[in-house]
């Protein structure tokens, strides 16, 4: 037994910054950063705590699935920072939401929507839960060096969640991680020791983008002709690439690799920028809310991110369309 997904929501902040509002303090315009990345505009939490969006996207999931916070049976987050380094995001929510169940958070930067259902199939596969909570929420603004047109311009916040229950609908599922902190990092943030002579840097961050593209690319296309292969099915019997979002070029190079057509290549990356963990679901959570995914659809979620962490699936969507 695996799982099927029964509910998704999601939550991007009100306040909107696009392109040319970023050249009032930036070297930048609107055409650099379109034409290099397909972003015109981002959300950016400028009230909102990482654990508002988290708790708004998981009450928009659990209505869609017509659940309550009280059968909920274990609530796994996937974000790179909530307000704490302890209590966790995913007790925060509990907390929010008034559920009674374990929760915890886990860090797979990019990837980590993948991650947690793979996490998720687990529980199920022993029969430990009935009804699990899936969040990504990440607030990637508050992470960047606002001065580095390089890396400020690509990222959003937001936040999403699925409603997972038992059932058969993840076809195949394939993680894994090329430990690397050249190509992408965020430091921690410095204490006070007196004893420490360790200097982390800036707490921002930093990315050498050339790099990324190249994993990228491999990552994203190699994954999703894997999970085809372990679920038995051709990539012509895919009905939509859901993947990460993190930018057009590379999304364009990986369908050029996959021989795909455009159309099965899904993004809203020009409005949302890259929100990490949470851009792959806030876009599942749109498509299916706009009725673009069908019962029986059989869709391929593809991510890649800071770690270097990959992630790839095949899901047969089992709801009904809105």
């Amino acid at each position: 037994m695996s799982f099927t997904i029964t509910g998704t929501g999601s939550y991007l902040p009100g306040k909107v910054v696009t392109n040319d509002d970023l050249t009032a303090f930036l070297d930048t315009s609107d055409e650099w950063i379109s034409t290099r990345t397909g972003i015109r505009a981002r959300h950016v939490a400028a009230q909102e705590t990482v654990t508002d969006m988290a708790v708004a996207a998981a009450r928009a999931a659990l209505e869609d699935s017509g659940s309550t916070p009280e059968q909920v049976d274990l609530i796994l987050c996937a974000t790179l920072a909530g307000e704490y380094i302890t209590p966790s995001l995913g007790c925060m929510v509990q907390k929010e939401l008034g559920a009674h169940c374990p929760a915890y958070d886990l860090n797979a930067a990019c990837s980590g929507f993948l991650y947690a259902l793979d996490a998720a199939a687990g529980y199920f596969a022993r029969g430990r839960v009935k009804k699990v909570l899936v969040i990504c929420a990440e607030a990637m603004t508050r992470l960047m060096d606002w001065t580095d047109r390089s890396t400020c311009v690509l990222f959003g916040d937001g936040a999403a969640a699925a409603v997972l229950e038992p059932g058969e609908d993840l076809l195949s599922i394939h993680l894994s991680a090329a430990g690397n902190n050249d190509a992408l990092c965020i430091p921690h943030v410095n204490g006070n020791c007196p004893y420490s002579g360790y200097d982390r840097g800036p707490a921002s961050l930093m990315m050498n983008g050339q790099e990324v593209y190249k994993f990228a690319v491999s990552a994203m296309s190699k994954g999703v002709e894997k999970v085809a292969e372990e679920a038995g099915i051709s990539l012509e019997d895919i009905a939509l690439v859901v993947p990460h979002q993190a930018n057009m070029r590379i999304l364009e190079a990986a369908r050029k690799k996959l021989g795909m057509p455009a159309e099965k290549i899904a993004s809203n990356i020009d409005q949302c920028g890259n929100t990490s963990a949470a851009s792959l679901p806030i876009l599942l959570d749109q498509l299916s809310r706009q009725g673009r995914l069908k019962k029986g659809d059989l869709l391929a979620l593809t991510a890649f991110g800071g770690g270097l962490t990959t992630g790839a699936c095949i899901l047969r969507w089992a709801k009904e369309k809105k």
